[in-house]
């Protein structure tokens, strides 16, 4: 295999074992690879906050890394702090979203309809999906009962979550009125988003890889789930977690272990056998 001068990796289910970390193998062959010349891109559906402790445990502020948040909506530079690309819904979207969904972020705070209804069923299991979401956020929840009239300004992504097979029998009705306006998808069993028009990983990694000089034969990309698809097909290599949706690992390059197996690792350590630099 060939040095990729790009490591793009999403992170809960890819990067994140199931304690939601890093493993130490991890972390060591992710380091190796950026002090031998790489750039790590973390891209997730997470806000920006939600990505920035793992980058800074990874130094990704030493070694020019980004932060591909919202599903790609947004991109950020670890080093500077300077946002490279945004695109969000516009306000009137956002609106018209929110007559029928209910969770969005602002600063440091994560709005939602009721606080209290924060449980969903997750493989049978009572699930605290608000505790979730602003822990892994780092938000404080703030609850505003009208979400729709509350906003006045644009949003990158607007979150739902249900009971995984709630969203599987309503998701089509729920997309229906915004299907040909926004981008709506799955981001995990119980999660389906909103985002503005076209907006999806590998848009936020073209608009910011190319103007840098970088090729898509530079790239290398892990994921696990739906919304990796478009990253996983950007990229040069694509690599599919082995506890990821079989959709995603059909079309990838390779499968790798799974997220407790170190996948991520293996991968990477392979990429640097012999070589010093990218």
């Amino acid at each position: 295999m060939k040095m990729m001068k790009v490591i793009a990796m999403d992170m809960d289910g890819t990067l994140l074992n199931s304690q939601k970390g890093i493993s130490p193998r991890t972390k060591e062959a992710l380091i190796r690879a950026q002090e031998a010349g790489g750039m790590l891109i973390l891209a997730s559906g997470r806000p920006t906050s939600g990505l920035m402790e793992f980058a800074a445990e990874l130094g990704m502020e030493r070694h020019h890394g980004l932060l591909v948040s919202y599903n790609g909506s947004q991109v950020v530079d670890c080093e500077t702090g300077k946002v490279l690309f945004n695109q969000a819904m516009s306000v009137e979207e956002g609106k018209a979203v929110l007559e029928h969904m209910k969770m969005i972020d602002r600063g440091t705070y994560m709005y939602v309809t009721n606080v209290y209804d924060q449980y969903i069923m997750v493989n049978g299991k009572k699930f605290n999906v608000m505790e979730y979401e602003s822990r892994g956020g780092n938000f404080n929840l703030c609850e505003e009962r009208d979400l729709a009239a509350f906003v006045d300004f644009p949003l990158n992504k607007i979150l739902t979550t249900a009971d995984p097979e709630y969203l599987k029998a309503h998701y089509k009705e729920m997309m229906e009125p915004f299907k040909d306006q926004l981008s709506c998808m799955f981001t995990g069993p119980f999660y389906f988003e909103f985002t503005a028009k076209g907006i999806d990983k590998a848009r936020a990694l073209g608009a910011v890889l190319e103007p840098m000089g970088y090729k898509r034969e530079d790239v290398m990309a892990f994921g696990d789930g739906h919304n990796d698809a478009s990253m996983l097909q950007y990229a040069g290599y694509g690599v599919a977690m082995a506890n990821g949706v079989e959709e995603l690992k059909a079309q990838a390059d390779e499968v790798t272990a799974s997220l407790d197996e170190d996948g991520i690792a293996l991968t990477v350590e392979r990429m640097l056998a012999g070589c010093s630099e990218l």
